[in-house]
């Protein structure tokens, strides 16, 4: 028979790692197929773990077995404060793939990071800066700007998804780490951002239109600019104080400003046709959303900050927007996606030609390449062939 042996560890350490994913003592204990009593006497010190029940509670937390061997919780990144989701999210309720989307974010920036120490390369630096005194149109402007977007460029994208991965390459140009979150019902979570530099983060929930992901990475960003945390919603929730109700307005109307410049709209053809505030047909308004790949929300609140709309109109046509994308988010199901192509949406290119130039460089191990990844190594000719171009031997 099979000698025990226990896991000589903190106590604390269990408790830390189970409450930090969400997890309940029952549900936590039925994932381990142990008793919740058993799990409880585990986390007060009374009994230990075997290795095997360690390694299995470490997997279903999500935590590496080393993590409960050090002498205190580590002190992590924690955006659990700062992050954007429709209304009616209850802050405070954060499910567990939520908890861990947001670890994952802050994990990835530190391996990159890292990365860029072991390849002795200096991580790009970003000192763009905003403030909540400054004019939201010139702070959206000043983004364009600094993108290198332009309205010709712009209007000339085929279609929702060339516009999603052009923005999100102007932001990667510049230092920005831009991921997605795969594993987050939208209802709880559209955006977060990690404002600290260099390689600050924007995050944006895969489940969402692309048009919903645009305007989210905006937001995000016009957030890092800020430096400021914040309760991020679509949602300008008066209840809330004042200096957080002020940071989510200006980066609502930053976003906007950005995606659809004031003199650009008011320029438009359909536009000029209406002088002063008047209600909107439905084929005007998709016809201005479809051309800056915007949503239709997002265009009638420019029509709005420009005086081409009333607010009574603007909010009975948002109520009917924010309807109809709730519908359509529940008949929707996403189709297949191929791992490797799944891999490079989640982390982004330019954090997957990062990884795979330290493992190109031996820098890191095959292990290490499919953790950051999240990629099973048979994936990876694919995944090279599909970012790029080329073919490369696994090593073993």
């Amino acid at each position: 028979m099979a000698e025990r042996v226990d896991a000589i560890i903190k106590p604390g350490l269990l408790t830390w790692a189970r409450e930090s994913l969400g997890l309940g003592i029952e549900t936590a204990a039925k994932k381990a197929q142990v008793k919740s009593e058993q799990l409880l006497s585990w986390e007060r010190g009374e009994k230990r773990p075997t290795i095997n029940q360690l390694r299995k509670l470490g997997s279903i937390y999500k935590r590496p077995i080393a993590v409960f061997y050090l002498p205190e919780p580590p002190t992590a990144f924690d955006a659990l404060h700062d992050y954007r989701r429709l209304p009616g999210g209850v802050p405070g309720s954060e499910s567990p793939e939520l908890r861990l989307e947001i670890r994952r974010a802050h994990d990835r920036r530190q391996v990159a990071l890292d990365l860029f120490e072991v390849l002795q390369e200096e991580a790009p630096p970003f000192g763009e800066t905003a403030t909540l005194s400054d004019n939201p149109e010139v702070i959206g402007s000043q983004i364009r700007g600094f993108l290198g977007i332009t309205q010709e460029q712009q209007v000339g994208w085929q279609n929702d998804y060339e516009a999603l991965n052009q923005w999100r390459s102007a932001l990667e140009g510049k230092g920005v780490l831009v991921f997605q979150a795969t594993d987050v019902e939208v209802g709880e979570m559209r955006g977060f951002s990690i404002s600290e530099t260099p390689l600050p983060v924007v995050v944006v929930n895969i489940k969402d239109s692309p048009r919903g992901r645009i305007f989210t990475m905006l937001h995000e960003f016009a957030h890092i600019l800020l430096k400021k945390g914040g309760l991020c919603d679509l949602e300008e929730d008066r209840s809330r104080p004042p200096e957080e109700q002020r940071v989510e307005v200006l980066c609502n109307h930053v976003s906007g400003a950005a995606l659809i410049p004031k003199d650009s709209l008011l320029a438009e053809e359909t536009v000029r046709a209406r002088r002063g505030p008047t209600d909107w047909p439905d084929q005007d308004i998709e016809l201005l959303a479809r051309r800056y790949k915007a949503s239709r929300e997002a265009t009638l609140r420019r029509l709005l900050l420009c005086g081409r709309t009333t607010e009574a109109f603007y909010r009975r046509k948002r109520e009917e927007y924010l309807k109809i994308y709730e519908e359509r988010s529940e008949r929707e199901v996403a189709g297949f996606v191929p791992p490797y192509r799944l891999a490079i949406s989640r982390a982004g290119p330019w954090f997957v030609r990062l990884v795979l130039e330290g493992y190109s460089r031996e820098k890191i191990t095959t292990s290490d390449l499919a953790d950051y990844l999240r990629i099973r190594l048979k994936h990876l000719p694919r995944l090279e062939r599909e970012l790029l171009g080329t073919r490369r031997n696994v090593r073993g």
